[in-house]
């Protein structure tokens, strides 16, 4: 089992920057993938970003430039932090473990998910 709580979210504006943190417990953060999935108004929930156990990240195509995900294996913490924000990143963000090996972006290849935390963007 793993349990992830995240934080940092919030509203800010188009242009502006904003770190999220995934807490983790119940298991070594060395030993899983992480990654940080958003659901906006509408829409369902969407890959942003991951990283391996390796440090290997990976990012979509519209957050590639803008996001940098980060883990701190000693602090069991992995880190979303998201800069010129846009009106469009508004959405639910949600820190998800994977416990399989190597990396995939489908919401099917992580077993377990955070409560979210809200990101919201003015213009």
């Amino acid at each position: 089992q793993v349990q992830l709580v995240e934080s940092g979210g919030g509203l800010v504006q188009a242009g502006g920057s904003l770190r999220l943190s995934c807490a983790a417990s119940g298991r070594t953060l060395s030993s899983i993938a992480m990654g940080w999935f958003r659901q906006g108004p509408g829409k369902g929930r969407e890959f942003v970003a991951a990283i391996s156990r390796t440090g290997r990240t990976y990012y979509d195509d519209s957050v590639k430039g803008r996001f940098t995900i980060s883990r701190d294996n000693a602090k069991t913490t992995v880190y979303l932090q998201m800069s010129s924000l846009k009106p469009e990143d508004t959405a639910v963000y949600y820190c998800a473990a994977r416990v399989a090996i190597g990396v995939v972006t489908t919401n099917e290849g992580y077993a377990y998910w955070g409560q979210g935390t809200q990101v919201t963007v003015s213009s």
